[in-house]
């Protein structure tokens, strides 16, 4: 299909309600792509930081920050969703799941509970007069730092509850900046921590007494996640990366539940000084500790430092998928690689644009397909939030 009948069909998503079961069937059958958001539609300058999954009755949520403002980090920013019941051809209407009410909401990671059906949605907070640089510095109240709050959505994602702050759970004294994914956390779904709600998340730290750092910089990063065995009612924190040390700065991080019941964490490197921008580790006991230290991920180096997705895929010895863009010195080209010996190398296997592109996330849509959710723009990154229905045999 061609870029100009993908934009038609995706302005049709737009404009068009799903009308019947047989219709959503239809339309999943011939389409494409979509385009539920569109920055300067629906009431927000911008669109960003894409999170989505696929419910219990197959809807495709597709969450975004709606910043009111422009496309900056901070301000007005409220975290949206539109539904989908044709697997990603055409959206509901756009709802306010958390809104900012003039500070920051967003960082989305939802995930569906196994034992419920219902969606737990993990998000960030902080004051909109703020930013991140004012907070790794230190220079805010706890107030107006950022927090951590959870909201559970039932009736198969039409109702969220209000959100309710953990941040005292997850978030040790003394750290400043924190962000939960951004997108989809995962439900372990095999192994002793059957269950287990995990979140990827990222912190920094303040300098160590004597020095002469701000705590802006990127050294001070490092990845963690946060955890549920409860279905999302109560959280602990599970491993830190606590190096520190500027080699590896482990930033926004995403995570999958590999066939063997480990789980694989994916991170950005905030401008480590090793080679690389995209570090991982794996973790035997469901996310309370790593067996490695963060390392390189040598295989993903044509990926620029930026947030990306991994999906593992069911069945014996399924793949294990990745995305981002695919352009290492600028934010271009959204690619979705593929890993057959559990995230130790990847390849490189399609390519879904040329275009501008940045934050993404995948999404299992059924059996036979795979969505991803990601910005991308033809004058930049930011223009568009796309869902691109890709079928799994053309991942190799």
């Amino acid at each position: 299909m061609t870029l100009l009948c993908r934009t038609l069909l995706a302005t049709a998503v737009l404009l068009t309600p799903l009308t019947a079961a047989g219709h959503a069937s239809a339309a999943a059958s011939r389409c494409v792509s979509s385009v539920p958001y569109v920055s300067g539609q629906g009431g927000y300058a911008t669109y960003r930081i894409p999170a989505t999954v696929t419910t219990r009755r197959g809807t495709v949520l597709a969450f975004a920050e709606g910043r009111h403002d422009g496309a900056g980090d901070s301000g007005d920013i409220d975290v949206v969703l539109r539904r989908s019941e044709d697997g990603g051809c055409t959206w509901g209407p756009l709802t306010v799941v958390a809104a900012g009410e003039g500070n920051t909401r967003g960082n989305p990671a939802p995930v569906v509970d196994p034992r419920t059906g219902e969606v737990v949605l993990v998000t960030s907070y902080n004051g909109g007069g703020v930013t991140e640089a004012q907070i790794m510095r230190g220079e805010v109240t706890a107030e107006q730092s950022r927090r951590v709050f959870v909201q559970r959505g039932g009736d198969d994602g039409r109702r969220f509850s209000a959100p309710r702050e953990i941040t005292g759970a997850v978030k040790p004294a003394g750290w400043r900046w924190y962000a939960t994914g951004p997108g989809h956390a995962v439900a372990l779904t095999r192994g002793p921590y059957a269950g287990r709600l995990v979140v990827a998340a990222n912190h920094s730290v303040a300098p160590g007494a004597g020095s002469g750092d701000t705590g802006e910089e990127a050294r001070y990063y490092g990845a963690h996640a946060l955890y549920s065995d409860d279905g999302g009612y109560s959280w602990r924190l599970g491993f830190v990366d606590d190096s520190y040390d500027g080699v590896d700065n482990a930033n926004e991080s995403t995570a999958a539940q590999l066939g063997d019941g480990r789980l694989y964490f994916s991170s950005r490197d905030q401008h480590g000084s090793s080679v690389g921008n995209r570090l991982d580790t794996y973790s035997s006991d469901g996310g309370s500790t790593v067996d490695r230290p963060y390392a390189v991920q040598a295989t993903l180096n044509d990926v620029p430092v930026v947030q990306g997705s991994v999906l593992q895929l069911p069945g014996v010895g399924g793949p294990l998928l990745f995305s981002g863009p695919s352009v290492p010195t600028a934010r271009r080209g959204m690619a979705v690689w593929r890993s057959d010996d559990a995230g130790v190398t990847f390849e490189k296997v399609l390519a879904l644009s040329g275009r501008w592109a940045a934050y993404s996330d995948l999404v299992r849509v059924d059996g036979g397909t795979v969505g991803v959710l990601y910005e991308t723009g033809v004058t930049g990154p930011y223009e568009t939030i796309e869902f691109r229905r890709v079928p799994v045999a053309e991942l190799g």
